[in-house]
């Protein structure tokens, strides 16, 4: 009787505490959703009710015509296109050469390897500021400036991006690969039919970071980008931005229509992103 009472006495403590950590988890979550949800709940609202004192958190008198006009603000269609093809090329691009980079420092042995692991963090550390120039530079004797690929190619491979597909192709066993290659499959065929279909959570992630970033990039396509044809959609919302004034109430309508593509892109990915990083691996 003891026993059972001690026991049933720790699963209602074992419950209680992951009722607290969940109840805790869901009120910083809404905590930090609290500007999404502004913005979006502001962007149903007509300019005018923007400013009323005390602010009223749902719309009064709700209107699509914030949408309507976002719309209808210069190319928009072409501003989605600019942002979307970036952001997508960049992207797969990453996906692609950092999961090289990770696949012959993981699973390589050779001179050097360390240091240039360690060289390749070490970039995380230099800021973005010190490099504008030169990389300006170089897209220009190429021809990429006012281009789409002067923004897709330089932020491709990232530091970040091959120390988090390493860390994760260590896990996957060198047994593995060591019975492939006896089977006679070549090394293209390894990486491609083992390391990339075991790094599917990792290779989600990371397509899920990589997008986002690129997606609300400013500064590059600020510094890159100079015609209207070229635009992406963060350009559009800045340049929203007048001189003597800002109409609020498109401005967060167009927010709000930015926000949804990055939304439909963890939806897909959300189960390798919040799966366990372990679940691509091979038991045995």
């Amino acid at each position: 009787m003891f026993t059972t009472g001690l026991r049933q006495s720790t699963k209602i403590q074992t419950r209680l505490r992951r009722y607290l950590r969940e109840g805790l988890v869901l009120l910083l979550a809404f905590f930090f959703l609290i500007p999404v949800i502004w913005v979006v709940l502001s962007s149903f609202k007509p300019n005018a009710e923007l400013f009323l004192i005390p602010p009223s958190v749902l719309p009064k008198e709700p209107t699509l015509e914030n949408y309507q006009s976002a719309l209808t603000v210069g190319n928009f269609a072409n501003y989605t296109w600019n942002s979307f093809f970036v952001a997508t090329m960049s992207t797969l691009i990453a996906l692609l050469t950092n999961s090289m980079a990770a696949f012959a420092l993981a699973k390589y042995r050779f001179v050097g390897r360390q240091a240039l692991f360690l060289l390749t963090l070490a970039t995380i550390m230099i800021p973005l500021q010190v490099i504008m120039v030169p990389i300006f530079l170089v897209l220009r004797n190429l021809g990429l400036t006012d281009t789409l690929w002067g923004i897709i190619i330089p932020p491709a491979a990232t530091p970040t991006g091959v120390f988090l597909l390493r860390q994760y192709m260590l896990s996957i066993p060198d047994e593995i690969l060591e019975s492939a290659r006896i089977d006679g499959a070549s090394e293209w065929a390894i990486y491609w039919r083992i390391i990339l279909p075991l790094s599917i959570p990792a290779l989600a992630t990371l397509a899920i970071f990589s997008f986002t970033w690129r997606w609300n990039d400013f500064i590059w396509p600020f510094i890159v980008i100079s015609s209207e044809q070229n635009a992406t959609l963060q350009l559009a919302l800045a340049r929203l931005v007048g001189q003597f004034g800002v109409d609020w109430s498109t401005l967060l309508a167009a927010t709000t229509i930015t926000l949804l593509p990055m939304l439909i892109v963890f939806l897909l990915l959300q189960r390798y992103f919040l799966g366990n990083l372990m679940a691509g691996s091979v038991k045995g």
